[in-house]
């Protein structure tokens, strides 16, 4: 694969191209399978992951057992986001929730580019700023915002990270994102499809309506994807 083809991630799509030289020998291209994992709550964190086309779940953890999401990142962003700030594990876990493309480095060699300084620093913070907006936004969304808007935000934004109208989504994934049952999952997709928005069967979702699904949606939406807009944007405006 091309370096272009890897620079469809907008962290790397934004490094100057001396710095993304640099780090390219040490950018490999994987398929990321759905469940697997990029880390486990208290294990080192051996791995960054840039995704391409696939999306990553954040999810906090109780007693083992994984209770909701907390965030997620697509080709926008980066999966590894405590290795960065110098941790070496996390109490939460991140998986692949959408299969697809992914970049992988290895935190040392990660690390060492950080080393060189630049503007991968930079553009991580701004990712780190926009994370923190989605996970606040994600705690007032859970507790003010009815099922219905919560299920339409979510659909919107895998929609814009992935890229396609129809993707892979079981009703155990959606039951974590929205912190609910999976009888409360399958009668609010079954309304959302009812107005003709989506179409669900057999674990996958296709989207019909866009501009109808963010009608529905909550304003998180819409605040959480100008801080990711804002990311993609930063290095032109800087």
């Amino acid at each position: 694969m091309s370096e272009n083809n890897f620079r469809r991630n907008a962290i790397l799509g934004q490094l100057p191209d001396a710095e993304f030289a640099a780090l390219e020998p040490n950018l490999k291209l994987e398929q990321s399978e759905m469940k697997r994992q990029a880390y486990a709550p208290g294990e080192p964190i051996a791995d960054i992951f840039f995704p391409l086309t696939s999306v990553y779940s954040l999810v906090a953890m109780t007693d083992g057992q994984i209770q909701i999401e907390v965030a997620t990142t697509g080709h926008e962003g980066m999966v590894g986001l405590p290795a960065y700030l110098g941790a070496t594990q996390s109490p939460q876990a991140a998986f692949c929730q959408i299969p697809g493309e992914s970049v992988r480095i290895s935190v040392g060699d990660f690390r060492q580019a950080l080393s060189r300084g630049g503007a991968l620093h930079d553009l991580l913070n701004r990712f780190t700023q926009a994370t923190m907006v989605q996970v606040s936004q994600n705690v007032v969304c859970n507790r003010s915002h009815t099922t219905d808007a919560r299920m339409a935000r979510w659909l919107a934004t895998t929609h814009d990270r992935v890229g396609r109208d129809e993707f892979p989504l079981t009703q155990e994934f959606m039951a974590q994102m929205l912190g609910v049952h999976r009888p409360t999952v399958s009668e609010t997709a079954q309304r959302i499809q009812a107005m003709g928005l989506i179409r669900y069967s057999r674990g996958a979702i296709t989207i019909v309506d866009r501009g109808g699904l963010e009608q529905i949606a909550c304003e998180c939406y819409r605040i959480i994807r100008a801080e990711f807009d804002a990311l993609r944007n930063h290095r032109r405006n800087t």
